[in-house]
């Protein structure tokens, strides 16, 4: 049996971007816009291969964020 986690596959909808902090909210990664904002100023998010420091950072489809050994793509 693989511990390796399935890709998430976040679809935006009608929007163009959601902000990183928001992802990792309605995601259930964190439970609080606190928390999301410590995460990301550690450097503890991967978008599109580089480190993402900004909390409000606008994921658009065809971002790829790398969290905790999770894949997150933007649909």
């Amino acid at each position: 049996m693989s511990s390796q986690k399935e890709d998430i596959d976040f679809v935006l909808g009608d929007s163009p971007f959601i902000q990183l902090n928001k992802l990792l909210k309605t995601l259930g990664f964190v439970q609080s816009g606190g928390e999301a904002k410590t995460l990301i100023r550690k450097g503890s998010i991967i978008v599109n291969k580089d480190v993402e420091l900004r909390v409000r950072c606008k994921l658009k489809v065809g971002d790829r964020i790398d969290f905790m050994g999770q894949v997150i793509r933007i649909r």
